[in-house]
């Protein structure tokens, strides 16, 4: 039996040039996928925060986090309860609009909570920001409109609760 399941690991890393490749390519030397990548400043100027969604067993996910926390430059390592976790992803899309099409997709606009940002005599672009799932199920009711182009954040997510990655930061003096 396969216990693979979509886990979303965060890492606070020195805000350093190479990092990002470095711990990619950490992942790629160790067959490691990774499904969502997101990398962003954080409170503090010298840290970045890596959000990385993999479709892993728990076992992978522990070699994935041990192997993390060996890296220089990583901070702190954080695999998430997925019950404990905030995540919102971005989704630009693209799809064919025209005539009796449009006025579909705006009724599909309003029950997601979605924008319309460009709108043309044949097309429509719009924006979706709401879990992965939500973005999923958007995407695949979208595709029976066609999609012309799309383009996805990955996941931004942080933990619930007065907690902080930053808060528990590894140190070594």
């Amino acid at each position: 039996m396969d216990n693979t399941a979509r886990q979303i690991i965060s890492i606070l890393v020195n805000n350093q040039p190479g990092v990002l490749s470095r711990i990619a390519g950490l992942f790629s030397r160790r067959g490691y996928n990774i499904d969502g990548l997101t990398v962003c400043a954080t409170e503090d100027d010298s840290w970045s925060r890596m959000t990385i969604t993999v479709n892993a067993t728990p076992a992978t996910v522990k070699q994935i986090v041990a192997q993390l926390e060996k890296q220089e430059d990583v901070v702190k390592v954080m695999d998430f309860d997925p019950v404990k976790v905030a995540t919102r992803e971005l989704l630009l899309i693209k799809v064919s609009a025209g005539g009796a099409k449009r006025s579909e997709i705006a009724d599909l606009i309003a029950l997601f909570g979605a924008k319309a940002i460009d709108v043309t005599a044949g097309s429509m672009m719009l924006e979706l920001t709401g879990s992965t799932d939500k973005v999923d199920n958007f995407v695949r009711i979208l595709g029976e409109y066609g999609i012309l182009e799309m383009a996805r954040t990955g996941g931004a997510a942080l933990e619930r609760g007065a907690g902080s990655l930053a808060k528990s930061e590894k140190t070594e003096d």
